[in-house]
């Protein structure tokens, strides 16, 4: 099934979880970018990149009020998302009756504490194939990572 453009970007723009991070704070209300900046923990300008990014899919309204720029979340372009679930959400609710309509058929496996559960018996654990660190040898200090985030 193909998808127009527009929808296109919408998939792109709800892929990124620091866009869908924007998308679940702009639905509580208006907010300008530095209160975003603040409540998300993450550069202003990765938060101005994302929310263009948003704009142009068409799930953000920028409103401009002096020097400031105010955004709003605009969800109705979700609404085509949430069809194209939809049908997988069919398909998976009607495996799951399936699945139950099986197991109440399925007569009911009493057992009392002292039976041994059916089915193959227990294996025991498979030995370690990996490299075995040596007690001996010192483990070499490794530097932290540095942190960088991702738009």
């Amino acid at each position: 099934m193909s998808r127009s453009a527009s929808d296109q970007s919408v998939f792109h723009a709800i892929a990124c979880p620091t866009r869908r991070a924007l998308l679940d704070a702009l639905a509580l209300g208006e907010s300008s970018v530095s209160a975003l900046v603040a409540s998300l923990d993450v550069t202003q300008s990765a938060v101005s990149q994302q929310l263009a990014i948003l704009k142009s899919s068409g799930l953000v309204e920028e409103r401009a009020e002096g020097r400031f720029r105010y955004y709003r979340a605009r969800l109705q372009p979700l609404a085509e998302v949430d069809a194209w679930v939809a049908r997988y959400r069919e398909y998976v609710e009607r495996q799951l009756d399936a699945l139950g309509r099986l197991l109440d058929a399925m007569p009911d496996d009493e057992t009392d504490e002292t039976d041994q559960p059916k089915g193959r018996p227990s294996r025991p654990p498979r030995p370690h194939r990996g490299r075995v660190p040596n007690a001996s040898r010192p483990t070499p200090k490794r530097r932290p990572a540095k942190r960088r985030h991702r738009i």
